[in-house]
């Protein structure tokens, strides 16, 4: 008798191209130089854009925070309010970034993957991811 095995979705390099440009346009309007890091859903690079004039940090950070959110199942935003919030633990646990603009990517409840943008405030990065994830609604 062969095995039971799930279907699930997969998140195509078409798939993160598109939702890097739709998060780049949001960041062009705004007039933000940001980088964009899109992951599967094992925190593997899967596309990456870094617009001209970003800060040599963004780089590192919208990756670990398009990894934290694939890898915790949860959008960054989540553990920075833990953190806020006095959740210190939170700091001991390996590959997180609590900070805002790293959001799971969802395909019927399903994490994909994650958007990561890194470059101007959080709550900027938190925009641009946001409209990048659009795409998938």
């Amino acid at each position: 008798m062969p095995v039971a095995l799930s279907s699930k979705p997969v998140l195509t390099l078409a798939a993160a191209r598109q939702i890097s440009d739709a998060a780049e346009a949001e960041a062009l309007r705004n007039e933000w130089h940001v980088s964009i890091a899109i992951v599967d859903d094992a925190g593997r690079l899967l596309h990456f854009s870094r617009m001209d004039g970003s800060t040599n940090a963004s780089v590192d950070i919208a990756i670990a925070k398009a990894q934290h959110a694939a890898n915790y199942r949860r959008d960054t935003r989540f553990h920075e309010d833990v953190l806020r919030d006095g959740g210190l633990p939170l700091l001991r646990l390996p590959g997180t970034l609590p900070l805002e603009g790293g959001l799971r990517l969802l395909v019927g409840g399903i994490v994909v993957g994650g958007i990561g943008v890194s470059g101007v405030q959080a709550v900027q990065d938190g925009l641009i991811a946001q409209a990048g994830l659009s795409v998938l609604m």
